[in-house]
């Protein structure tokens, strides 16, 4: 059965959802409600039924879905009312500013039987899925290193995200998204360190940067960063394991694997190298690697409001896990400790 879903919040990610989910039979857009009355204007010129109010949202009882997309500090309120409403939800992330706030949400979905889920949508990127693979095939040997790089080079929006109180900054904005991607990635492997660096270039008061490394049981490294002042962007993913190293330059996936042919170190021959000379930093040989086209996935963002709507009916389980967007946030906490520190956050066995 379609499910009637209000969008909470016209802005740049609203506005994406909507035109996302135009390719979603399953659900159809009731409406629009923002607290600015020129994005309520907007939403009307664009065709949408606006709301006068949030209150009209939650007495409007052919509505099944509200779906959360406004600065972070008020996700909590507006879940918490809509569930109790008897709506269910779905929230932009980060979902809230601190694991309490996010465990009273999922306390109040669990007392009125509503379904709650996280938009972490960038699971769904191809590049993301490209890496999965690449890893989880063993396509080059036993990983010990990832590295998930996101650069940019128009520093913060003149908007909310740099500002603290709403929840501002490089960490909620994209390290929630990297460190997800990774925590599933390694799901398998214990995490055993964090360690943050948090960059104020620009002056504002949050973070426009950061570098967080994580240490897993199982000795793979992940090293996540982003920069919003960097004007030659370094590689945005680069995955090193013991027979090949996978490189993805950008989101338009350019890039490639190579694999090795044979043993390691066979057949080195110095070379001259700046003022002196190297065996071990001697070029491989053209026989002696192999270059692979990166594979191509077939996926849609999509499909996790499909999912969510199959969550709702009892025929799926939830592609985002509350559990797990939990534990992304423990970890976020980990790495404000960290930064504040200037210290590695070791894990208790």
């Amino acid at each position: 059965m379609t499910k009637e879903l209000v969008l909470i919040g016209y802005g740049g990610m609203g506005t994406r959802h909507l035109q996302r989910l135009e390719k979603v039979s399953e659900i159809d857009v009731a409406g629009v409600f923002d607290i600015d009355p020129n994005k309520l204007k907007q939403a009307q010129a664009d065709g949408y039924k606006t709301y006068t109010s949030y209150m009209a949202v939650l007495e409007d009882s052919n509505i099944d879905i509200v779906l959360i997309a406004t600065p972070n500090d008020a996700h909590k309120w507006l879940a918490i009312d809509a569930m109790k409403a008897g709506k269910h939800v779905i929230c932009e992330k980060p979902v809230t500013l601190s694991t309490k706030d996010f465990q009273e949400i999922l306390d109040v979905a669990k007392a009125y039987h509503r379904c709650f889920m996280v938009d972490q949508n960038r699971r769904w990127d191809e590049n993301y899925q490209i890496v999965k693979k690449i890893v989880n095939d063993g396509l080059i040997g036993k990983v010990y290193e990832i590295r998930n790089v996101v650069d940019g080079s128009r520093g913060i929006p003149k908007d909310w995200r740099r500002e603290k109180e709403p929840g501002g900054g490089m960490v909620y904005d994209w390290c929630v998204h990297l460190l997800d991607r990774i925590l599933m990635l390694k799901h398998d492997a214990k995490l055993t360190s964090v360690y943050g660096h948090l960059s104020y270039v620009l002056h504002h008061e949050v973070d426009d940067g950061f570098q967080v490394i994580l240490t897993f049981d199982d000795d793979t490294r992940a090293v996540l960063e982003v920069g919003t002042v960097n004007f030659i962007k370094l590689p945005e993913w680069y995955v090193a394991g013991t027979t090949g190293t996978m490189e993805i330059k950008d989101f338009e996936l350019h890039g490639e694997y190579v694999t090795l042919n044979g043993e390691l170190a066979k057949d080195t021959v110095p070379v001259e190298a700046g003022a002196g000379f190297t065996k071990t930093m001697a070029p491989r040989t053209d026989d002696s690697v192999s270059h692979h086209a990166l594979p191509s996935i077939d996926t849609d963002v999509c499909d996790f409001y499909r999912n969510f709507v199959n969550w709702i009916d009892g025929s799926a389980e939830p592609a985002v896990k509350n559990s797990e967007v939990m534990w992304t946030l423990k970890v976020i906490d980990m790495i404000f400790k960290s930064a504040n520190l200037n210290q590695v956050i070791n894990l208790e066995n």
